[in-house]
Protein backbone atom coordinates (compact mmCIF):
# COMPACT_ATOMS: atom_id res chain seq x y z
CA UNK A 1 0.00 0.00 0.00
CA UNK A 2 1.72 3.13 -1.18
CA UNK A 3 -0.20 5.66 0.88
CA UNK A 4 2.33 8.38 1.58
CA UNK A 5 0.57 11.71 1.25
CA UNK A 6 2.10 14.15 -1.19
CA UNK A 7 1.52 17.91 -1.32
CA UNK A 8 -1.00 17.30 -4.14
CA UNK A 9 -3.08 14.71 -2.27
CA UNK A 10 -5.40 15.09 0.66
CA UNK A 11 -4.34 13.08 3.75
CA UNK A 12 -6.51 9.99 4.26
CA UNK A 13 -8.16 8.96 7.51
CA UNK A 14 -6.79 5.51 8.29
CA UNK A 15 -8.13 3.20 10.97
CA UNK A 16 -5.35 0.76 11.90
CA UNK A 17 -6.60 -2.05 14.11
CA UNK A 18 -5.21 -5.22 15.64
CA UNK A 19 -5.64 -7.42 18.64
CA UNK A 20 -2.69 -7.92 20.96
CA UNK A 21 0.69 -9.57 20.76
CA UNK A 22 2.12 -10.30 17.34
CA UNK A 23 -0.87 -8.79 15.55
CA UNK A 24 -0.13 -5.42 17.19
CA UNK A 25 3.63 -5.69 16.57
CA UNK A 26 3.04 -6.34 12.86
CA UNK A 27 0.63 -3.41 12.61
CA UNK A 28 3.21 -1.09 14.18
CA UNK A 29 5.76 -2.15 11.57
CA UNK A 30 3.46 -0.67 8.92
CA UNK A 31 3.61 2.81 10.46
CA UNK A 32 6.00 4.27 7.86
CA UNK A 33 3.34 3.59 5.19
CA UNK A 34 0.90 5.79 7.12
CA UNK A 35 3.14 8.90 7.13
CA UNK A 36 1.29 12.05 6.19
CA UNK A 37 -2.12 10.58 6.97
CA UNK A 38 -4.47 10.86 9.95
CA UNK A 39 -4.21 7.51 11.69
CA UNK A 40 -6.47 6.22 14.43
CA UNK A 41 -5.14 3.15 16.22
CA UNK A 42 -7.53 0.69 17.80
CA UNK A 43 -6.50 -2.26 19.93
CA UNK A 44 -7.31 -4.32 23.02
CA UNK A 45 -4.54 -3.40 25.44
CA UNK A 46 -4.31 -0.01 27.20
CA UNK A 47 -0.54 -0.51 27.56
CA UNK A 48 -0.15 -0.19 23.79
CA UNK A 49 -1.12 3.50 23.95
CA UNK A 50 2.54 4.37 24.62
CA UNK A 51 3.54 2.63 21.36
CA UNK A 52 1.64 5.28 19.41
CA UNK A 53 2.01 8.25 21.75
CA UNK A 54 0.65 11.42 20.21
CA UNK A 55 -1.62 9.51 17.81
CA UNK A 56 -5.36 8.95 18.08
CA UNK A 57 -5.90 5.78 20.13
CA UNK A 58 -9.01 3.84 21.11
CA UNK A 59 -9.33 0.84 23.34
CA UNK A 60 -11.84 -1.95 22.74
CA UNK A 61 -12.41 -5.21 24.54
CA UNK A 62 -10.99 -8.43 23.17
CA UNK A 63 -13.27 -11.41 22.59
CA UNK A 64 -13.21 -14.81 20.95
CA UNK A 65 -15.83 -16.65 18.93
CA UNK A 66 -16.93 -18.42 22.12
CA UNK A 67 -17.74 -15.14 23.88
CA UNK A 68 -20.85 -13.92 22.03
CA UNK A 69 -21.56 -11.10 24.49
CA UNK A 70 -17.94 -9.94 24.29
CA UNK A 71 -18.12 -9.94 20.47
CA UNK A 72 -21.32 -7.90 20.56
CA UNK A 73 -19.74 -5.39 22.95
CA UNK A 74 -16.64 -5.18 20.74
CA UNK A 75 -18.71 -4.68 17.62
CA UNK A 76 -20.81 -1.92 19.15
CA UNK A 77 -17.80 -0.06 20.53
CA UNK A 78 -16.01 -0.35 17.21
CA UNK A 79 -19.08 0.85 15.30
CA UNK A 80 -19.15 3.95 17.51
CA UNK A 81 -15.43 4.61 16.92
CA UNK A 82 -15.76 4.16 13.17
CA UNK A 83 -18.88 6.31 12.93
CA UNK A 84 -16.93 9.12 14.60
CA UNK A 85 -13.67 8.72 12.64
CA UNK A 86 -15.22 7.89 9.22
CA UNK A 87 -12.05 6.22 7.89
CA UNK A 88 -11.15 6.24 4.21
CA UNK A 89 -9.03 3.12 4.77
CA UNK A 90 -9.27 0.31 7.31
CA UNK A 91 -6.20 -1.89 7.72
CA UNK A 92 -5.79 -4.85 10.04
CA UNK A 93 -3.30 -7.57 10.86
CA UNK A 94 -5.97 -9.49 12.82
CA UNK A 95 -7.75 -10.98 14.57
CA UNK A 96 -11.40 -10.60 15.74
CA UNK A 97 -11.25 -6.78 16.10
CA UNK A 98 -9.90 -6.56 12.56
CA UNK A 99 -12.66 -8.76 11.19
CA UNK A 100 -15.32 -6.45 12.62
CA UNK A 101 -13.47 -3.35 11.40
CA UNK A 102 -13.18 -4.70 7.85
CA UNK A 103 -16.89 -5.55 7.77
CA UNK A 104 -17.91 -2.16 9.18
CA UNK A 105 -15.42 -0.34 6.98
CA UNK A 106 -17.00 -1.78 3.85
CA UNK A 107 -20.44 -0.65 5.03
CA UNK A 108 -19.06 2.86 5.54
CA UNK A 109 -17.45 2.88 2.08
CA UNK A 110 -13.84 2.62 3.23
CA UNK A 111 -11.16 0.72 1.35
CA UNK A 112 -10.18 -2.33 3.40
CA UNK A 113 -6.89 -4.19 3.77
CA UNK A 114 -6.37 -7.47 5.64
CA UNK A 115 -2.84 -8.75 6.25
CA UNK A 116 -2.84 -12.30 7.59
CA UNK A 117 -0.49 -12.85 10.50
CA UNK A 118 3.03 -14.08 9.81
CA UNK A 119 2.37 -16.74 12.46
CA UNK A 120 0.09 -18.53 10.00
CA UNK A 121 2.83 -20.47 8.24
CA UNK A 122 0.98 -23.67 7.30
CA UNK A 123 -2.44 -22.26 6.46
CA UNK A 124 -4.38 -19.03 6.47
CA UNK A 125 -5.95 -17.88 9.71
CA UNK A 126 -9.60 -18.65 10.35
CA UNK A 127 -10.35 -14.93 10.60
CA UNK A 128 -8.45 -14.21 7.39
CA UNK A 129 -10.50 -16.82 5.58
CA UNK A 130 -13.73 -15.31 6.94
CA UNK A 131 -12.75 -11.79 5.88
CA UNK A 132 -11.64 -12.78 2.36
CA UNK A 133 -14.77 -11.61 0.54
CA UNK A 134 -15.01 -8.38 2.53
CA UNK A 135 -11.48 -7.03 2.11
CA UNK A 136 -10.51 -5.00 -0.93
CA UNK A 137 -6.96 -6.24 -0.51
CA UNK A 138 -6.20 -9.56 1.18
CA UNK A 139 -2.55 -10.34 1.81
CA UNK A 140 -0.57 -13.25 3.20
CA UNK A 141 2.97 -12.94 4.48
CA UNK A 142 3.96 -16.35 3.11
CA UNK A 143 4.51 -16.78 -0.65
CA UNK A 144 3.40 -20.42 -0.62
CA UNK A 145 -0.04 -19.45 0.78
CA UNK A 146 -0.81 -17.02 -2.04
CA UNK A 147 -3.21 -18.42 -4.59
CA UNK A 148 -5.55 -17.47 -7.42
CA UNK A 149 -8.76 -16.21 -5.82
CA UNK A 150 -7.00 -16.17 -2.47
CA UNK A 151 -4.63 -13.83 -0.72
CA UNK A 152 -1.80 -12.10 -2.55
CA UNK A 153 1.79 -12.16 -1.38
CA UNK A 154 3.68 -8.85 -1.35
CA UNK A 155 6.30 -9.57 1.31
CA UNK A 156 6.22 -9.69 5.10
CA UNK A 157 6.27 -7.06 7.79
CA UNK A 158 8.65 -8.85 10.15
Amino acid sequence: MNSRASPQTEPKRILAIASGGGHWVQLLRLRPAFEGHRVTYVTVNEGYRTDVAGERFHLINDATRWDKFGLLKMGLRLAWIMARTRPHVVISTGAAPGYFAIRLGRILGARTVWIDSIANVERLSMTGTLVREHADLWLTQWAHLAEEGGPRYAGSVL
